[in-house]
């Protein structure tokens, strides 16, 4: 694994050298795809997005963990989650790239 992460810097530096648009009007389009997904996910919505995978949100009830620590049992409140499951092609291509 190299460590790298990308960055709204870099997908919207992506978009001006793909599409053309200025650098302003680049990080302002990630910007907004990113708030849609995000208000979309809030409202409980999925995303999906095709050859990607799909974002959702999981409803997890309230349970009994323990503490690893003391053994303690202690009550886990009830949460949201926020779910990724890549799309078959994503799970391939990066397969794929773990191969070179």
């Amino acid at each position: 694994m190299s460590g790298k992460t990308v960055t709204r810097m870099e997908l919207s530096e992506a978009v001006f050298r793909e599409v053309g648009l200025s650098r302003n009007e680049s990080a302002q389009l990630v910007e907004s795809v990113l708030e849609h997904m995000s208000e979309a996910l809030v409202r409980g919505e999925q995303v999906k997005i095709s050859s990607f995978g799909t974002f959702s949100v999981r409803e997890k009830s309230a349970r009994m963990g323990r503490n690893p620590k003391t053994g303690e049992e202690v009550p886990i409140n009830p949460r949201r989650v926020l779910t990724f499951r890549p799309s078959h092609l994503m799970k391939d291509r990066v397969a794929a790239g773990n191969k070179r």
